[in-house]
């Protein structure tokens, strides 16, 4: 017999085990999370923050995003991406990055009631965590995984009490591995993965120093230095990274992944800090220092039975492009919707297929755009003339050149200029953070096309709502217009929610009378005129791509279930139809 029951085991405190703790314990369903050290994240490591993981926190409660932005850094200080040869030295270029461009800030301004921030893990992880335990988590600190055995009932899973020593098992109707890149709840269960693991070294060098003479005026979260002999994970420079503005710095430099890796020391980081920072004289005060490996890995399957993988446990990438928790949140926010219906009874375990069919092809999706984003570098090297070569005198002289009047350096400061401007795909990647769209066993399409991404689908988010993609935010208001909310914020919180218009109350009645027949609670919204939410604007009835008689059907993690462009013969019927569909019925 076990010593401890629950429905849902969560291995690991990080972004996605903290995230999928709180949401199951929102919508009531009872969940332990373990974590083997006594400590949450100690190192900033995840920061960028983009808007759909601030929308999950925005679901989870105003008072969680409120909280999330009180201790970020928020966008305007994340704006200038620079490129330097050191921070007290000559500018090589910068370019407008994390939506701080005015046409990519009017994107962002349209495409979601949440803002990008920096936050760094050391605050979102404890923000999650605290708001998983007080909605009723159970939390085993020191407590370390070893092994699980599932069967037709349950998981069974053994763990080391590291303060007593002891062995505790623990039972439970579902095993979630957030257990990070070495996961063994993913070895446990041998599911399969594609690519690549340490296919570079790197070093974070972790200080307090007050640098704002130097980068105030220019503010970011990334100064990267240019400078013959940096070396940051095999791309040929340093990375200056802000963590509070300005006096915590981290800096990333590379060694090489076929050499050990280094011993980090009070005198070699301060060396490093003064040869990047461009300052002989500059004092550091050295809070930590660590070694970490670049990875191109990504799991093709990210659940079997009754366990589950998410986070860097199914997605193992550099940091580019800033994708590492806002996935790994996203992965949470898929999941728990379905793992909270099935332990309350509203769905068979056959709607939990989807989760692996949704968000594996997510995984592979953004290892690749972030190993993408390091290879992306090559042009400004090229352009540099950084490339081919250790002599640094001759690097030196190349990057010296731009400087000329002459057409060779005319053509130099050119090839400068678009490399800079090309990294808008690691920089400004709005679509890769926004477009996700699903196609599975919890989407009801009725044969409905999937329109064409009419921009770069990267770089620009194109809202639709067909059936599988994330319902598009525009601002609607009560009677009155006095008060406006999101489209997002009348659905989600753990509940199905159908829209739709005037001329479309049956299924308003429908939804009604199914989720009482179901046991299933499903929140109805009739938006116009003289009704409890207006489209002042118009904006909704552009966006939702249906007549006022037709309606959305909307999953609780905001991504479209089904869509009916107008009233049918028999909506109740319909809508039991797809609701059984998508649950597994």
């Amino acid at each position: 017999m076990a010593d401890i029951s629950t429905d849902v085991l969560i291995i690991g405190t990080g972004p996605a085990g903290s995230s999928t703790a709180a949401l199951l314990s929102s919508s009531g369903v009872a969940n332990m999370v373990v974590n083997r050290y006594r400590w949450l994240a100690n190192t900033p490591r995840a920061h960028i923050t983009n808007q759909r993981t601030m929308e999950v926190l925005r679901d989870l409660g105003p008072e969680v995003e409120a909280e999330a932005y009180m201790h970020a850094a928020p966008q305007e200080l994340m704006g200038e991406n620079v490129f330097c040869e050191s921070l007290a030295g000559e500018e090589i270029g910068r370019m407008k990055s994390w939506g701080n461009h005015p046409l990519s800030k009017a994107e962002h301004l349209m495409s979601s009631p949440s803002q990008m921030n920096d936050l760094p893990q050391t605050f979102m992880e404890p923000l999650l965590f605290k708001t998983a335990c007080m909605r009723g988590t159970q939390a085993r600190m020191s407590t370390e995984y070893l092994r699980h055995v599932q069967d037709a009932e349950g998981v069974t899973t053994t763990c080391l009490d590291r303060l007593t020593g002891k062995e505790v098992t623990i039972r439970s109707k579902f095993l979630v591995g957030a257990d990070g890149g070495n996961s063994l709840v993913a070895a446990g269960e041998d599911l399969p993965f594609e690519g690549k693991m340490g296919v570079g070294g790197s070093m974070n060098i972790l200080f307090r120093a007050d640098l704002s003479k130097y980068v105030a005026h220019r503010p970011s979260v990334l100064y990267w230095v240019m400078q013959p002999g940096a070396d940051v994970g095999g791309i040929g420079m340093g990375l200056v990274r802000m963590v509070r503005p300005w006096n915590e710095w981290l800096i990333v430099w590379g060694y090489d992944i076929n050499q050990p890796a280094p011993e980090i020391d009070a005198s070699m980081a301060t060396e490093v800090a003064r040869q990047l920072v461009g300052d002989p004289n500059l004092e550091i005060e050295l809070i930590s220092a660590n070694t970490w490996t670049v990875n191109n890995m990504y799991a093709t399957q990210m659940q079997k039975g009754r366990v589950f993988i998410m986070g860097d446990a199914a997605h193992r990438h550099p940091p580019s492009n800033g994708l590492g928790s806002n996935t790994s949140i996203q992965d949470a926010f898929n999941l728990a919707w379905k793992l909270a219906a099935v332990v309350n009874g509203q769905a068979t375990p056959k709607l939990l297929d989807s989760y692996s069919v949704e968000r594996a092809p997510i995984a592979k999706q953004i290892v690749t755009r972030a190993n993408q984003s390091i290879g992306e570098f090559g042009p400004i090297f090229a352009a540099l003339g950084m490339t081919g070569g250790t002599d640094v005198e001759k690097i030196k002289a190349s990057m010296d050149a731009r400087a000329d009047a002459t057409p060779e350096a005319e053509r130099q400061r050119a090839a400068i200029r678009e490399a800079i401007a090309f990294k808008k795909f690691e920089f400004d990647a709005h679509g890769v953070e926004m477009n996700q769209r699903y196609a599975s066993g919890a989407v009801v399409t009725d044969g409905q096309v999937e329109p064409a991404f009419q921009l770069d689908a990267e770089l620009h988010y194109q809202p639709t709502t067909w059936p599988g993609a994330r319902l598009p935010h525009v601002w609607v208001f009560d009677q009155q217009g006095s008060r406006k909310t999101s489209t997002l914020d009348i659905c989600g919180h753990g509940r199905f929610t159908l829209l739709t218009g005037i001329g479309g109350e049956a299924w308003v009645a429908a939804a009604d009378a199914l989720g009482k027949e179901m046991g299933l609670p499903i929140t109805a919204h009739l938006i116009g005129p003289r009704r409890k939410i207006t489209d002042h604007t118009g904006d909704w009835a552009r966006a939702s791509e249906i007549s006022d008689s037709g309606c959305l059907l909307v999953r609780p993690d905001h991504h479209v279930a089904w869509r009916a462009a107008d009233m049918t013969a028999n909506p109740a019927a319909d809508l039991r139809r797809v609701l059984r569909a998508i649950l597994g019925h």
